[in-house]
């Protein structure tokens, strides 16, 4: 019979960063199911069409009218997803300010290497202010509310791809059911130390990705 090959480890940053905020058992099952998903070459991201809206609004500077019909647009099947994320998209839709004075803007993807694993930097959102401020934002959609670890691991490569991501921006992270915004704590001096704990989280997810569930 033939031998299917197994793929390279290989994260995006919301994996890396889900797999980093789990303990114990946890993490080695999460592995195997990305190694799955990744042989079956499935997936599908459900959250597309509430961040099309979010973009929509934010364009228009319409105050969530996109947000809201998406949710009568959207599959029977995912709709108690999108009722449940509404609130906080417009809650932080209202938190970006005047409408007239945030824009969409342009960034780009980075490929990370944390260890020697790849890992694929891509914010969902780019935002530019009047006032010169950019921001590259990640959104959150989880049902628990994101692991400190999560939250640091995220802000860590982001802020060490930035110049390839949106030169000079700040990483944002918001938690989009709790319509939570999180920043960076601005603290350099851990760096070199979240930079080691990384490699090591990275070296154990691919021992765990070579072994076949």
């Amino acid at each position: 019979m033939p031998v299917t090959e197994s793929p390279a480890p290989y994260a995006t940053l919301l994996a890396f960063a889900r797999y980093v905020g789990r303990s114990g058992p946890a993490k080695a099952s999460f592995v195997g199911g990305l190694r799955r998903q990744r042989l079956s070459q499935t997936g599908f991201n459900p959250h597309g069409s509430l961040i099309k809206a979010l973009k929509t609004d934010i364009q228009w500077r319409t105050p969530g009218t996109h947000l809201t019909q998406v949710v009568n647009d959207v599959k029977p099947r995912w709709r108690p997803l999108y009722e449940a994320l509404l609130p906080g998209a417009l809650s932080y839709l209202d938190s970006l300010g005047d409408p007239a004075r945030v824009h969409l803007a342009q960034s780009r993807d980075a490929l990370a290497v944390v260890g020697a694993l790849p890992v694929k930097i891509n914010p969902q959102l780019a935002l530019r202010y009047d006032d010169g401020r950019t921001e590259a934002v990640r959104l959150y959609f989880d049902p628990d509310p994101p692991a400190d670890e999560a939250l640091l691991a995220t802000f860590h490569l982001m802020d060490r791809y930035m110049e390839q991501v949106l030169p000079h921006a700040e990483a944002v992270i918001v938690d989009v059911r709790r319509g939570v915004v999180h920043r960076p704590d601005g603290d350099p001096k851990r760096a070199a130390e979240v930079e080691r704990w990384l490699a090591g989280e990275a070296a154990a997810f691919s021992a765990m990705w070579s072994v076949p569930a």
